[in-house]
């Protein structure tokens, strides 16, 4: 994997969650929802074209049953992290004191770092910057929730550094584990994809079902959501011929 690569998935996390800075005290609810529904669009497109087509190059009949497992694991962990990953804020009181949301810090970093741990194996270019491109509005809502709880700036700044370094964290352990002689992990990583696959695809479609109002398209949302599909399908055309 690239140093490019790493950079882009650490910076696309980062520089989103840092952005809040630029908009704070602003009403950022309609720039959130046309961002989301373009990484939703996206990020269901590449799911669509490219993940699930190669995590079924193979002979490894359970890839649809792990899934499964990461759509139902990322509804789990949305129990923890409130649907962050899909661009949910919310504020955090305890007996009306503002308290710090650990618990979504924490699913956030776990969802992140399974999103990385396939791109060990080669599912590089497209996943790159789907995950890349999801992460600033996660990273984006991650940020408005900590301003919103009141977290001093110094420990957002650390706490956005974790979770943008999570996606390279994973490619690496993944990587190391690969090339050891006692892990032969390999011949999982289609599984691995699939958990991914299940998690992309919940994810998309809840950003693309609940980024409207009343489930209504307006035209500027339609044309975020057209665009975001267009580009990974334009490149899938181009790759088939």
């Amino acid at each position: 994997m690239s140093v490019w690569q790493l950079l882009l998935l650490f910076g696309c996390a980062f520089l989103g969650g840092m952005s809040i800075f630029l908009f704070k005290g602003r009403d950022n609810t309609k720039l959130l929802k046309l961002v989301l529904s373009f990484s939703g669009a996206f990020l269901f497109a590449i799911t669509v074209l490219h993940l699930i087509p190669d995590a079924y190059h193979g002979s490894d009949n359970y890839v649809g049953v792990f899934i499964l497992g990461g759509f139902l694991f990322q509804i789990v962990l949305e129990q923890f992290s409130d649907g962050v990953e899909h661009g949910h804020i919310h504020k955090h009181t305890d007996h009306g004191h503002t308290v710090f949301p650990f618990a979504i810090l924490i699913s956030l970093c776990l969802h992140a770092f399974l999103e990385g741990m396939p791109l060990a194996q080669g599912y590089q270019n497209q996943l790159v910057f789907g995950i890349a491109l999801h992460h600033i509005p996660a990273s984006f809502a991650l940020a408005s929730v900590m301003l919103a709880n009141h977290v001093a700036k110094n420990k957002m700044i650390f706490f956005l550094f974790l979770f943008a370094i999570m996606a390279p964290v994973g490619y690496f352990f993944s990587d190391t584990l690969s090339h050891s002689s006692v892990w032969n992990l390999q011949h999982y990583f289609n599984r691995i994809m699939g958990i991914v696959i299940g998690i992309f695809l919940h994810i998309s479609t809840t950003i693309l079902f609940e980024s409207t109002d009343d489930h209504k398209f307006n035209l500027r949302k339609l044309v975020v959501v057209l665009l975001g599909i267009s580009i990974p399908l334009i490149g899938f055309l181009l790759e088939v011929h």
